[in-house]
């Protein structure tokens, strides 16, 4: 990943327009919203445009679905069909990568995130996104473990199936080629 955590002006054209042609494919998922102040928002926040492009170029198709009007933030998410390609075969995070002696993954989902300048979803947040559609029907996403689970050496995972949103349990050392984490961004 590039360092300098800016984009191109080519790049963030790009982007820009890739989010806004999604934005406008998916209004069910941002009912009310005004393009024009979202592209302003990204605009005068270069980082955040570069955390929009680590997630879309890791697959996960990020939308806005949401706007906080306390802290003037729009949320995006990750909204790929499918839990995003380039983030699966992840543990949950760096003690249960340490903690692996053979077979270990590449990375974890806690450490990829912080690099892209993102945070993994909660299980509420995750349960919203299945509100706006239907995900992960034959993957499955890590989430945001409470801590009293994370210290017992667990983490937790959702999907969905039979038109229900499922929550799961692993060892926080487990890692499955169809799981990866959704990202949140605020803007």
């Amino acid at each position: 990943m590039s360092q300098k955590k800016q984009l191109s002006e080519k790049e963030t054209i790009e982007l820009l327009d890739i989010l806004q042609q999604r934005f406008e494919k998916n209004k069910n998922r941002h009912e009310n919203l005004d393009w024009t102040k979202i592209e302003e928002k990204l605009n005068s926040d270069p980082s955040k445009l570069w955390s929009l492009y680590q997630m879309e170029n890791s697959g996960g198709e990020p939308d806005v679905v949401d706007y906080d009007e306390k802290t003037d933030e729009y949320i995006f998410f990750d909204c790929s069909t499918e839990t995003p390609k380039n983030r699966r075969s992840l543990c949950y995070d760096r003690e249960a990568l340490d903690s692996r002696k053979e077979n270990k993954p590449q990375n974890d989902v806690i450490t990829v995130a912080q690099e892209m300048g993102v945070k993994i979803l909660s299980e509420e947040q995750y349960r919203y996104l299945q509100t706006l559609g239907e995900f992960d029907l034959k993957t499955s996403s890590w989430v945001k473990t409470p801590k009293e689970i994370r210290e017992l050496g667990g983490a937790i995972f959702c999907d969905r199936r039979y038109n229900t949103v499922f929550v799961y349990h692993n060892g926080a050392n487990s890692y499955y080629a169809a799981r990866a984490f959704r990202g949140i961004l605020k803007v």
